[in-house]
């Protein structure tokens, strides 16, 4: 993925498309600096897993600040957050729609056997590892939740 990611940026250099050559160096950034954080762990750099968590975080950072830029009337700083979603979402795998969501939840609750809301992370922690980037856990944890009795 870090491959692609900075092919990506060089081919956008290229067509002076200077939104996404800017999108694309801060998702290098990000990933750098998880590199750096990792090593003083004793690892070598960030793994794929940790990669798509670093792109999801920034997809959600900017549909916070698009929302606050929607609410204060600055149409073209939510134009151009709305524009870097899209440039880093293609990087991550597809979201699961409404229905898919539903039935991953349902699949992780009766693989783990949850009964109750003391087995929420249990559950939630299946879903987090089988559908990386793929979920919102925000819209998922409170699915799980009012199917566990809350």
């Amino acid at each position: 993925m870090r491959d692609k990611i900075t092919e990506q940026m060089k081919q956008a250099m290229k067509d002076k498309d200077t939104r996404r050559t800017a999108t694309l160096r801060l998702v290098n950034a990000a990933i750098k600096e998880r590199d750096i954080a990792l090593r003083g762990k004793g690892k070598d750099k960030a793994d794929e897993d940790e990669v798509l968590d670093i792109l999801t975080k920034m997809v959600k950072q900017r549909e916070e600040s698009s929302k606050m830029y929607r609410e204060a009337g600055r149409s073209e700083l939510e134009q151009q957050e709305l524009e870097e979603i899209e440039i880093i979402r293609e990087f991550l795998p597809r979201q699961l729609s409404a229905e898919e969501s539903e039935k991953a939840v349902d699949q992780a609750i009766s693989e783990t056997g949850a009964a109750s809301l003391r087995d929420m992370g249990k559950v939630m922690g299946v879903l987090k590892e089988r559908y990386r980037g793929q979920l919102d856990m925000g819209v998922v944890g409170p699915m799980v939740k009012s199917r566990l009795g809350a």
